[in-house]
């Protein structure tokens, strides 16, 4: 057995795993079970074989895209699952003490990956977000969330009704008033503030590093004739002016970096009156501090990460910024990255006319391992709610329920 099959296999129980390398050779891994998927793959040369000896994600991320890993049976989400579910964070396997090299190397690369100056900032941002409008209009729904759905019953809501339920359940935690002033650090094209300009009767301002976010969150506030009230402007979110009685931020927060959330933190506490109330809504996860993997950060999200609650609470905690309530969303997001894989699949001819196939490849990829992070591995989304006075709000969760009702029944 080759090196790859020795180390897969100790990792693949259930389910098969057939590979067949470049000279012909062929081994099988797992045991077939079934619910579990069987999955074949061909690699064409050997050097694709050994850079996921070397880097993992990055190598069979990379392998696949360049048609040098081969789905011969099943699809690239089953052989992503496969792993991830022979291999999922709650293990009930003993833990040993973590060696210090491992531990050393994962801090350095922690450390490099998060720093996000200013210039930085928007570059990374381009990368991601500046990608084709037509690319987004192709998957997500049709308000453009580009961020974890809120799924009653997700066997029964559309993305369509749970991406609006999202957008109730963010409001009702904000304890909105007509007429405040909102701040929306990280608006993307703009569904946030406009919901809560419509459902609430607030003035919002968005704030993005997006060019193609910036256009379109514009035109749509023109179209529904509320430019006027809800604003948006290509500006960091470090240089914004003014006070504001709320501050929502929705998916954002993975692109600050761990070395900069002091400084989020800080300049959100000078953004927020003394009686404001600020969301944040951030992909976590939940087993401590980490790095993130080669193909996210090379290919998805350069400078990108997601973080533990004990960072989050380091940034926020010296800044006096009170946690007043936190959720912690476990699934929403994978039930949320099916549907978009499901619709980058249905869309595959506009998407590679659009860009390629390696590009597809990609995107497929992307999806399909974010997805495996959250149903088997650590990642999560956190929902967390801050004051600058502990009196601001009520002391219990009622009025969250009851502004949610009031809101889902405005649609």
């Amino acid at each position: 057995m080759r090196i790859l099959g020795r180390l897969l296999g100790k990792i693949i129980s259930q389910g098969t795993l057939t590979i067949r390398y470049a000279d012909g050779s062929q081994e099988v891994l797992g045991t077939a079970v079934r619910g579990w998927p069987d999955v074949a793959i061909r690699f064409t040369d050997d050097a694709a074989a050994r850079a996921i000896l070397t880097n993992p994600a990055l190598g069979a991320a990379e392998g696949f895209m360049d048609g040098k890993l081969m789905i011969e049976q099943g699809s690239i989400w089953n052989l992503i699952m496969l792993v991830a579910a022979n291999s999922p964070l709650e293990s009930g396997k003993t833990l040993d003490e973590p060696s210090l090299l491992g531990w050393l190397g994962e801090r350095i690369k922690h450390w490099r990956d998060n720093y996000n100056k200013r210039s930085r900032s928007k570059a990374n941002v381009a990368h991601h977000y500046d990608l084709s409008d037509k690319l987004y209009a192709l998957f997500l729904d049709k308000d453009r969330q580009y961020s974890c759905a809120y799924f009653t019953d997700p066997d029964a809501v559309s993305l369509e009704q749970a991406q609006i339920d999202k957008k109730a359940h963010i409001a009702a935690k904000l304890d909105l008033k007509p007429g405040q002033q909102v701040l929306d650090i990280g608006c993307g094209w703009g569904g946030m503030a406009l919901y809560l300009n419509r459902v609430a009767d607030v003035d919002v301002l968005g704030v993005t590093l997006s060019e193609e976010q910036l256009k379109v969150a514009r035109r749509r506030a023109q179209e529904a004739g509320v430019a006027d009230r809800v604003r948006f402007e290509l500006i960091d979110y470090r240089d914004v002016n003014g006070t504001f009685d709320r501050i929502v931020s929705v998916g954002m927060f993975e692109h600050v970096g761990v070395r900069h959330y002091r400084e989020f933190f800080r300049t959100c506490h000078n953004l927020l009156k003394p009686d404001g109330v600020m969301l944040l809504h951030t992909i976590g996860r939940l087993n401590g501090p980490s790095s993130t993997d080669g193909f996210m950060r090379k290919y998805i999200f350069p400078g990108g990460y997601a973080p533990a609650l004990s960072e989050i609470m380091e940034g926020s905690e010296p800044n006096r910024l009170l946690l007043t309530d936190i959720e912690v969303l476990r699934m929403h997001y994978y039930y949320t990255l099916e549907h978009w894989y499901q619709r980058t699949l249905a869309a595959k001819t506009e998407i590679v006319a659009l860009y390629d196939e390696r590009f597809f490849r990609m995107w497929t990829f992307y999806l399909a391992a974010a997805a495996s992070g959250f149903l088997y591995g650590s990642q999560t989304i956190y929902q967390l709610q801050f004051v600058r006075n502990r009196h601001t709000l009520p002391i219990t969760r009622d009025y969250m329920a009851q502004a949610e009702a009031r809101y889902r029944a405005k649609g």
